[in-house]
Parts: C-alpha cells; structure tokens; sequence
C-alpha cells in the first residue's frame, strides 16, 4: 500500500498540485458520510445521513453482532459448531467454496465473513444459529428495531442484493457504536489483518488495518447498486470514532474518505456537535434507495474506474492518512473441523447449544499466527458462555 506518488517532474505545477490535495486532504466523496464519537455520540460530520441506501456486505455487522447477543444469552458460545449446508453452499461469492456437510467453529466462521466477506459462511452461520435463514434474519430485523435503526431492513445474513434490503450513513454508525459499547470483548473481531486457511492468505477488505493510526474496524462491502461501502472505527488516547462512507466509486475513495472521516472525528471538538439520537431526518427524497448500478457497474464505469497499482500490486489511495504496512500482514489461523460429512449437508441444522464447561473461564481469545500473540479482552458479562477456539488440526 503506497500514498500517492506524483512520477511528474518535481518543480511542475501538477506536482505542487498534488501536495496541495495531499495537505488539505480529498474532497468528500458523493455518497452518504457521517462520522460519529462512540463515548458521547457526538456527530462531527455528516451529509446525507438519512438517505437510504444498499448495505451490501456491512450487513454482515449486524449478522456478527445477532451472534454476540446469541453468545452472550447462552445460546450458542463460540466453540458451537457451523456446518454448512447444501442451501449455503449455493451462496454467490465471495465465498469460501466449502463442501455441503463441513464444520467449522462458529469463531473461524465470524474471523471468515468479517475478513474474506464469505456469503457461504455467513448463512451457515445463520442456519446454525437460528435453525434457519429466515429465523435469523427475523432476528436481525427485531436488533435493528431495538436499535432504532429507523431506515434499515434486512433480508439474508451477507448482503448480497435483495428487494427491499437498505440501510443509511446513520443507522450504521448506531450499529457500530452498539458494536463498541455493548460488545467490547470481541472489538478483535473487527481489526484482523489477514487470515490463512494453510493453502491460501486473505487480507482484510479494510486496508486501513495497520495503515491508518488507531484504526480498529469494522467492514467493507459492495455490490454493484450500492457501490464500495465501509463502516471504519479507530481509537487515539481513549477517544474511538466509527465513520460511515456509503457509495464511493471505488477501493481508493473509499479509504481514503474513510480515513479523513476518521482523522477529522479524532481531532475535532465534540462538544459542541450534535447528538446522534438528536439528529432529525433530511433529504427530499430520502425514502428512495439509491441504485448505482450504471454508474459503477456499466462497462464504462469499470473501463474508467481508478485501479491505479504500485509496483507490488497493491492499491494506491491518494490520502496524507493512509500510510504503507512497513511489516507483513498480522495472520490469523482458520480451518474446518474434522472431515466432510455429507449426512449434515442437507438436514434441519439444530441450533447449537454451549458445553456446560465453558461457563465462566474468564476471557475470550483470537488466536493470531506466529505474527501475532493471542488477544486477551477482558472479562464477559456475567452468565456469559466463554469461548475458546478448538486446537488447530
């Protein structure tokens, strides 16, 4: 990962150009935006917060955090098992490809779908811990209601397009600072660098991992009608900020604005900026949800779309915030569970229930490869079932 590097001759006025961008940071992108003080709920910024939009694959927050409520009440810890049916096998990608019948614990299965995105994964997950898609996004549907997520309707575990599925720049910044208030024990969760699978490494989706001081989270989604989406968070002196940019043309603007948000948010006053939950709807036609298929997915867009790569390969974002990973990526083990069984592929999955033994250890750990030590993260709330992963096979 590189920042911008300007190949024109150093006294030209395109190269002074560019250090000026570069000192006042990049105008705002054209979708919606909002970035938002997790401890006060303090809003720093935001334009177009209540347009209703395609979430794409930050719908997988709220898949993860239906999980945390499921762990915390004792239904499920994260030693349950996720099998992947035949039904979830059929998920478009981005997946995993695994075989009908496959079991992983339900702690490589959320490291899966918050790094790699998998579709597959994230409706095994659902399948197994609410017995059937339907019943968990009936689930995700009720969070969000409690939430106050006003505009947002979920209608599968992952995201992909589906009528009637939006969300808006201020719904997700409240899913996320519930992430961080209510579930800080599994804030690791959201800031994996990479995980392997021992044949293949995937790199989280949200470069500002390692390249952006402080950042800590959360996810990045797209499909071609919502455009590239990410919600970010980052903590600086005990002050953490979740931002939202919703709609960016491409991987470059995405980050890039995500990591002004977030810089702005770090450094801004919050005490004169309003509150979240004070934050009255606007926009004209705010109920209708955007499309931007022909924009981003017509054969033009992607014949102009900024791809531009450095000499590694790796995307080059033009931000005075992002900065290249001096180290190779943090990696995180995952894999299945025993050998493939076909009998499981095709059955009712039971909703899983947790080993008495595991009530109460103490501490929930994401254990890292050889880059990385285990996480500790401090103490579950009272009665919750502590998950361990299972020992590498």
């Amino acid at each position: 990962m590189t920042i911008f590097r300007n190949r024109a001759n150093p006294g030209s006025m395109l190269f002074l150009l560019s250090l000026l961008i570069l000192a006042t940071g990049p105008t705002q992108a054209a979708g919606p935006t909002i970035v938002v003080d997790v401890e006060s709920g303090r809003v720093l910024e935001h334009n177009d917060a209540f347009q209703r939009w395609y979430p794409a694959s930050l719908t997988k927050l709220m898949t993860a955090y239906v999980v945390f409520r499921a762990v915390r009440s004792g239904q499920v810890s994260m030693d349950s098992l996720v099998t992947i049916s035949a039904e979830a096998a059929k998920a478009p990608p981005s997946k995993m490809y695994y075989k009908p019948g496959s079991q992983l614990t339900l702690d490589n299965a959320l490291k899966i779908i918050l790094v790699k995105s998998a579709n597959d994964v994230s409706e095994a997950i659902a399948e197994s811990v609410a017995g059937s898609q339907q019943a968990f996004v009936d689930r995700m549907n009720a969070e969000a209601r409690r939430l106050g997520l006003m505009d947002t309707r979920f209608v599968n575990p992952h995201g992909l397009p589906g009528k009637g599925q939006s969300t808006t720049a201020r719904d997700m910044a409240v899913l996320g600072m519930a992430l961080h208030n209510e579930f800080p024990q599994f804030s690791p969760y959201f800031n994996l660098e990479a995980i392997s699978t021992g044949k293949r490494t995937y790199e989280n989706y949200n470069i500002l991992i390692g390249r952006f001081r402080g950042a800590n989270g959360m996810k990045t989604g797209f499909i071609c009608s919502s455009g590239f989406n990410q919600v970010s968070s980052a903590t600086r002196n005990g002050r953490t900020v979740v931002s939202v940019v919703l709609g960016a043309k491409d991987q470059e603007e995405r980050a890039s604005e995500s990591a002004r948000l977030l810089q702005k948010g770090l450094t801004s006053s919050k005490f004169a900026a309003p509150r979240l939950d004070s934050l009255k709807p606007y926009g004209a036609n705010r109920l209708q949800t955007v499309d931007l298929r022909p924009q981003i997915c017509s054969a033009e867009a992607r014949k102009n779309r900024n791809r531009v790569t450095d000499e590694s390969g790796n995307l080059s974002v033009t931000s005075a915030y992002i900065h290249p990973m001096r180290r190779p990526a943090r990696v995180v083990s995952v894999g299945l569970v025993g050998s493939v069984n076909p009998a499981l592929a095709g059955r009712r999955i039971p909703v899983p229930k947790p080993r008495p033994a595991q009530i109460g250890r103490g501490v929930v750990a994401i254990t890292a490869g050889a880059a990385a030590a285990p996480v500790s993260t401090g103490q579950p709330a009272p009665g919750m079932p502590v998950p361990r992963p299972k020992p590498r096979r």
